[in-house]
């Protein structure tokens, strides 16, 4: 295919090994790379942005391979894709990826990924986009990954990328030789136990620190078909989990489940 301008970008920063993987599987493919992203770790962050203080950014080629054009930005992962395509680009990419996270994006965790954050400003903004991570924060080989992400990329171009598309890849840790094939999944919905832990500081005072553990819930999913695993079932299967997502977020069920406007209002006069 012909070579495509591609803006990659992540939430773990500029120094991250998952981001530089990418960046140069793209690159010696012979596509124009630009990467735009956190100048450091800046994970769970959502889709956060920062209004209250400037938003810097220095170029950071030297950390990637040869033909990578870089920058470190001291905003957060929405940040740097709204910085890059309002003013870091001569051009409007043809893909935006997101990755590779350094850690899982499954579920409902969704909703505090800085990583699919930076991915979905591109979905918001026409772009095709693709959020890719790796599902355990101990595994580092990311080549892999990288491959499929652009392999996945690259075909939905080609085919024409449909309109508010986000897609999610999770990646489990293991061997390629070891993984069953890539399925689409729904998103599952995540729980947690023992969320925050408290302790005390040298001088007695109370602080908390947000711990918990996934509750690994194989069954639960959201909207879908329902011959779709959960993208946590996928991952423990060790398959490739593929999630379409879109920004809309109206709800889809019955009308009669929602509070009765009509009685809230006689409440209130």
């Amino acid at each position: 295919m012909n070579p495509l301008r591609i803006l990659i970008s992540n939430d773990d920063g500029v120094f991250a090994e998952g981001i530089r993987t990418l960046a140069s599987a793209a690159a010696n493919r012979g596509h124009h790379v630009t990467v735009v992203c956190p100048d450091q770790e800046r994970s769970a962050t959502g889709h956060g942005l920062t209004l209250q203080s400037p938003i810097r950014a220095e170029r950071a080629d030297e950390l990637f391979s040869n033909g990578v054009i870089a920058w470190g930005c001291s905003g957060t992962p929405a940040d740097c894709v709204k910085l890059a395509l309002y003013e870091l680009l001569d051009e409007k990419p043809d893909l935006v990826i997101s990755g590779i996270n350094h850690g899982p994006n499954l579920g409902t965790d969704i909703f505090c990924s800085g990583t699919v954050a930076a991915a979905l400003e591109g979905t918001l903004e026409g772009i095709p986009s693709l959020a890719v991570s790796i599902a355990s924060f101990n595994w580092r080989e990311f080549d892999y990954a990288a491959e499929m992400a652009l392999n996945i990329s690259e075909l939905a171009v080609l085919r024409k990328w449909p309109k508010n598309l986000l897609l999610n890849l999770n990646i489990p840790p293991c061997d390629s030789s070891k993984m069953s094939d890539t399925c689409w999944t729904r998103l599952s919905v995540r729980h947690y136990e023992e969320q925050f832990s408290k302790r005390k500081d040298p001088r007695g005072n109370t602080y908390f620190w947000l711990a918990g553990e996934a509750v690994k819930d194989l069954d639960s999913a959201g909207d879908g078909p329902t011959n779709w695993p959960s993208d946590v079932a996928q991952i423990e299967r060790n398959g490739p989990s593929l999630t379409p997502i879109q920004p809309d977020l109206f709800w889809r069920g019955g009308i009669n489940q929602l509070p009765d406007l009509d009685l809230i209002n006689q409440l209130v006069r």
